[in-house]
């Protein structure tokens, strides 16, 4: 039996990414599309005036890797492609230059690339509404928790 619940399990699994794959590419979302998105996203984060100096100086010269990171966290986001398999949250609890509210100047530069590249309003609305979520997720952790972990309701 306990067999046939991981093929139920799995089949379940694979149909499912199956059907977001799918209505992804109705919204015209494919890795093409993600990887223009990173690539466009990323250079305007560079020459921003705030996020640049934070990114450059975790980052430094080594864009590649992390744009095929972002690329590969995006895929498994957006078409749940299974191809990422970092931790964003403990990354980014390390920065220390990252103040509450560069997370809305993130969302706004999202949402312009979003608004200059996407294939059509529903692909943006698809993304901007999970970068929103990541968003909230990576404040939440980095300004949200007390020193046991537990999030804070003040």
């Amino acid at each position: 039996m306990a067999g046939n619940t991981f093929a139920v399990v799995h089949g379940y699994s694979a149909q499912k990414r199956a059907q977001i794959r799918a209505a992804a590419d109705a919204m015209g979302i494919d890795e093409a599309y993600l990887s223009r998105l990173v690539d466009e996203f990323y250079s305007r984060v560079r020459t921003d005036a705030r996020l640049g100096p934070i990114f450059v100086g975790e980052i430094g010269d080594d864009w590649g890797a992390h744009l095929a990171r972002m690329k590969a966290f995006w895929a498994s986001v957006a078409l749940n492609a299974g191809v990422y398999s970092g931790k964003p949250v403990p990354v980014h609890q390390k920065l220390d230059r990252v103040e509450r509210s560069d997370f809305a100047r993130w969302l706004g530069l999202f949402r312009a690339t979003l608004d200059d590249t996407a294939p059509t309003p529903e692909a943006a609305n698809y993304l901007m509404v999970r970068a929103e979520r990541i968003a909230r997720s990576l404040e939440i952790a980095m300004f949200e928790r007390t020193s046991d972990g537990i999030p804070s309701l003040a």
